[in-house]
């Protein structure tokens, strides 16, 4: 389907725009010319009075003849106000319309100050062939009559100052009257003509570029629609992949923890042994500390790659928020932060899984207190609050935020911005918060970073 059998509304009025568009860009460059011409016709027509009038009229001496004011003042009168309209108004139908009689008017000047002679006639016809470039017929009907009425008045009552001779023949008037007629049927079937390539052009115009537009929006679509494929793709692909990893994880988590729990009992012996016989030696008990903290970080991946692993269904509760965020605060490695908890203390109690909510307060705490490590003033706060059936946990640092990259993946599987982390911790959260048809989101636009929970109001019990 084409543009214009698709959209003929959009087409008949973006072709009506383009014309008037046109048509009025003609108008102001006719006035234009109008403007030039009728200066140029003021200068000719005193240049005519001071050098021809004389001898045209008379045939004596030259001298300064009454035409030569005739021309000054009638001719200023004559172009003053075509010139003031075609610069102020240069596309209005009353610019054209005075254009019109005042071009005519000259021709009448100009046909006086000769005396009549047969070469001034010819501005008749060079005028009724400027206003045509208007391409407005209707101009050129009162051209017509004030040219006719022109001739007529004067071959009544000066002869002379139209045709040169005292007593013309009574047929004159028809004659240049016939003539004047004939150029205006050519110019007016012209202008018709002008007019309807115009229309014709301005609509194969709109056409073009309503196709245009509507191609460039199926591109747009196809663009998008690809855009959308690829990221499908991408993230299927990335699915298969964090599927198969969550597997092995699954596997390899299984197959560790229990040689990891027999090495940690073994270093708790050996250590043992050694901090009873090493008489405080610095040494040992620095390389059994490493030990501890290490196999502790192993315990802590493997854990997190069990969580991740399994789909744990939620086992809802009534669980008071502030008593388990002080449980997940007191599970939080020691730190020089402070964290308060800021909750009302008439909170209703929401419903939900107490041991996976605890993991979500655990890892948001900790990565809030970790983002604020070694500042003075660091500080974290914990707020809960409840509002049109939606319950809001925030986990708030005065850190020193996170960027609009990370932003966008912190929530991903296997992505970490840390020098040491497995980048499970958030995905695991996040994974909680959905089980609970909740979500979570990052804000840092205004400071520091704040995580905020969501999820729905299934139940609520008395206040805490």
């Amino acid at each position: 389907m084409t543009a214009a059998g698709g959209m003929p509304g959009a087409v008949d009025r973006r072709a009506a725009e383009l014309f008037d568009e046109r048509r009025n860009a003609n108008y102001r460059r006719t006035s234009r010319i109008f403007a030039l011409l009728m200066a140029g016709q003021w200068v000719f027509a005193i240049a005519v009075a001071i050098l021809f009038s004389p001898y045209g009229w008379e045939g004596k001496q030259k001298a300064v003849h009454a035409h030569v004011w005739i021309a000054i003042f009638l001719g200023g009168t004559l172009s003053s106000l075509p010139i003031y309209l075609t610069l102020t108004q240069p596309t209005s139908a009353l610019t054209r319309n005075v254009v019109a009689v005042a071009q005519m008017l000259w021709s009448a000047v100009l046909i006086h100050l000769s005396g009549g002679r047969i070469e001034t006639h010819f501005h008749v016809f060079g005028s009724l062939a400027f206003l045509a470039f208007y391409r407005d017929w209707k101009l050129l009907l009162p051209a017509t009559v004030v040219v006719a009425a022109d001739h007529l008045a004067r071959q009544m009552f000066w002869p002379e100052s139209v045709y040169g001779i005292v007593n013309p023949e009574w047929w004159r008037f028809i004659e240049h009257a016939f003539w004047v007629v004939f150029e205006d049927t050519v110019l007016i079937a012209a202008c018709l003509l002008a007019v309807d390539e115009m229309r014709t052009t301005t609509r194969a115009q709109a056409e073009v570029e309503l196709l245009s537009d509507s191609e460039r929006a199926k591109s747009r679509a196809l663009n998008h629609a690809l855009d959308e494929l690829r990221t499908s793709q991408e993230q299927l692909v990335r699915a298969e992949k964090l599927a198969a990893v969550g597997q092995l994880a699954a596997s390899v988590g299984h197959e560790l923890r229990n040689p990891l729990a027999a090495v940690r009992n073994a270093s708790t012996y050996i250590g043992k042994r050694l901090r009873e016989s090493n008489n405080g030696e610095p040494r040992v008990r620095q390389f059994l500390d490493i030990m501890d903290r290490e196999l502790d970080g192993c315990a802590k991946i493997i854990t997190d790659l069990l969580d991740f692993a399994r789909e744990r269904p939620i086992q809802a509760r009534p669980c008071p928020l502030a008593s388990l965020a002080a449980e997940a605060i007191a599970l939080v490695p020691a730190s020089r932060t402070a964290i308060e908890i800021d909750m009302p203390s008439d909170l209703p109690v929401p419903s939900l899984d107490r041991d996976q909510f605890r993991q979500v307060l655990i890892n948001l705490v900790q990565n809030a207190v970790e983002a604020v490590d070694g500042r003075e003033d660091g500080r974290v706060v914990v707020r809960a609050s409840r509002l049109d059936g939606h319950w809001q946990l925030t986990v708030s640092d005065n850190g020193p935020g996170v960027d609009a990259e990370a932003a966008r993946h912190v929530f991903e599987p296997l992505y970490t911005t840390k020098a040491k982390g497995t980048g499970l911790g958030l995905a695991i959260v996040s994974a909680a918060v959905r089980r609970h048809g909740g979500a979570i989101r990052l804000d840092s636009s205004s400071g520091g970073a704040t995580f905020v929970v969501e999820w729905p109001d299934a139940a609520a019990g008395s206040p805490m």
